[in-house]
């Protein structure tokens, strides 16, 4: 992070903090029409934005919604340039703020992480728990049901009330969190850049509880999905019950029923996109099937390469050389049809 803020209001909505984030947030937006006509006025637009912070008149706007396909339907809601600002302005302070107050194994949204981290360090427990593989090892795969609609904005603030001191930075976080609702006082939206650290402070709490009053060593998080394993099947079998009362009594949160996933590692465990075996892992056969469906749908639009290349990188951190192969072929043929511009 290039800001630095401490528990401080005004430093936190300073004109050269949003500069700064002004920066930060237009960083491979040029060409969108919003950030392009914000920009036309940019210091008249960031004075205004500041001098509503300072006096506290700023009022979250409206959101725009529309679905995407990632793989699974979404429906995202969109914020104006205006409230990402104030939203980067956030997302910067909390990060810094609780970061440090997060679990090693908490994976999604933080610097240093990811989903490629998740998954190596998901294949360093399956290595200890099986003894190098010559033991059993069993997972417990949970999810949470419509999280992101389900986030308790009381519980929220209450949690961001317990560590954040300054009442003018909790205005502004009741402000964007007060902003959304899916039912009166739930959800949080999906297109908010702050929706992804409220995410992690209000699942810290199930973190605390695991790692701490559990004592699971074999723990990983990335943002709802959760992943444990032990050589000891009944002991999973019985943290089922014990985790979702915890969501329950105090997240007001519900595990998916229909994703509760006990799998011993020679069976694969699906996680975070691949299948981890021991001594390798490989794409989900969906996946598979999805990126060579999604090229053919691109062939002669200009998202082609760009999407190419995001699907190399997926299969190149996996045991996946025959199906690049035969992704290349494809390729080939693609152009030698003329099938490809």
């Amino acid at each position: 992070m290039k800001t630095h803020f401490h528990n401080d209001y005004n430093n936190m909505i300073s004109i050269e903090n949003l500069f700064q984030v002004w920066k930060e947030f237009r960083r491979g937006k040029k060409k969108r029409y919003d950030i392009q006509v914000f920009e036309r006025h940019l210091e008249n637009n960031l004075f205004i934005l500041h001098q509503s912070l300072k006096n506290k008149t700023y009022s979250h706007g409206t959101y725009n919604s529309f679905y995407v396909q990632d793989p699974k339907q979404r429906h995202i809601h969109k914020a104006s340039v205006k409230d990402r600002i104030a939203h980067h302005l956030l997302y910067n302070y909390l990060y810094e703020f609780f970061n440090k107050s997060f679990i090693f194994d908490s994976y999604s949204c933080r610097l240093n992480k990811g989903t490629h981290k998740a998954v190596e360090r998901l294949e360093i427990f399956t290595r200890k728990v099986s003894k190098n593989y010559t033991k059993i090892c069993w997972s417990l795969k949970l999810d949470i049901k419509k999280f992101f609609a389900s986030i308790d904005h009381k519980i929220l603030i209450g949690l961001l009330k317990s560590k954040i001191r300054d009442k003018n930075i909790l205005w502004l976080l009741k402000e964007i969190i007060e902003s959304f609702y899916i039912e009166k006082g739930k959800g949080m939206p999906l297109g908010n850049l702050t929706s992804q650290v409220f995410a992690n402070i209000y699942l810290n709490k199930l973190d605390q509880f695991i790692k701490h009053i559990l004592n699971l060593k074999y723990y990983i998080r990335y943002a709802d999905d959760i992943i444990i394993l032990s050589s000891n099947k009944d002991l999973l079998q019985k943290l089922i019950e014990l985790i979702s009362t915890y969501l329950e009594n105090n997240l007001n949160l519900t595990v998916h029923p229909n994703k509760i996933i006990l799998r011993r590692l020679d069976w694969g465990l699906d996680f975070l996109g691949y299948i981890i075996l021991p001594y390798y892992r490989l794409p989900r056969t969906k996946t598979k099937r999805r990126i060579f469906n999604k090229l053919i749908e691109k062939v002669n639009t200009g998202s082609f390469e760009q999407s190419l290349q995001s699907y190399l990188g997926y299969l190149k951190h996996a045991s996946s050389y025959k199906i690049i192969l035969r992704l290349k072929n494809q390729i080939k043929l693609y152009r030698s049809n003329n099938l490809y511009i």
